[in-house]
């Protein structure tokens, strides 16, 4: 029994060493890097969740995972409304002691998709361009009344000890 106890965590010991930490690990296909130009394109879908009671963005919720964007560098995103039955829309905004009850103004410049409040139509795009030049922790959020607070909302960070960008959590 000792014996086969110390052969799993030693196999353990060799799965941890050989892993490479999350922040190492290759990007999802829905972030790609332009190191040269320090620039950042992400492809972003609010899709329906019928166990979670609210929708997700790009397959997660209520914070469980975090984009990771170095200070100063150009953040494009497309996104898409993939949630047949509701409006849904995209704003980032300070992280503040609670979610706010619907979406306002952006904390960036240009951070937030057409009609944050209203929201886009099932099957609508949109797309956006800015710059993260303000070092901080914000919530990339569905700005429609009450839909932050059910959950839609991932972490998003502007960071200035980052070398590229990166999604940290949960994948």
């Amino acid at each position: 029994m000792i014996r086969l106890k110390n052969s799993i965590m030693a196999g353990l010991a060799i799965l941890a060493a050989s892993s490479p930490p999350l922040s190492a690990q290759v990007p999802p296909d829905w972030l790609k890097v332009d190191t040269a130009s320090h620039a950042v394109s992400v492809t972003l879908e609010t899709t329906a969740s019928p166990d979670s009671g609210s929708a997700l963005i790009n397959g997660h919720r209520a914070g469980a995972i975090q984009l990771v964007v170095p200070l100063g560098w150009t953040v494009r995103w497309s996104w898409r409304n993939g949630d047949p039955a509701a409006n849904h829309s995209l704003v980032i905004m300070a992280e503040r002691e609670k979610l706010p009850l619907e979406g306002g103004r952006p904390a960036l410049d240009n951070a937030l998709s057409r009609m944050v409040t209203a929201g886009l139509k099932p099957g609508q795009t949109d797309e956006t361009t800015f710059t993260a030049d303000a070092a901080g922790w914000y919530w990339l959020l569905c700005g429609v009344p009450n839909h932050a607070l059910k959950g839609e909302w991932i972490s998003f960070k502007v960071d200035r000890e980052a070398t590229g960008p990166s999604v940290v959590g949960k994948r």
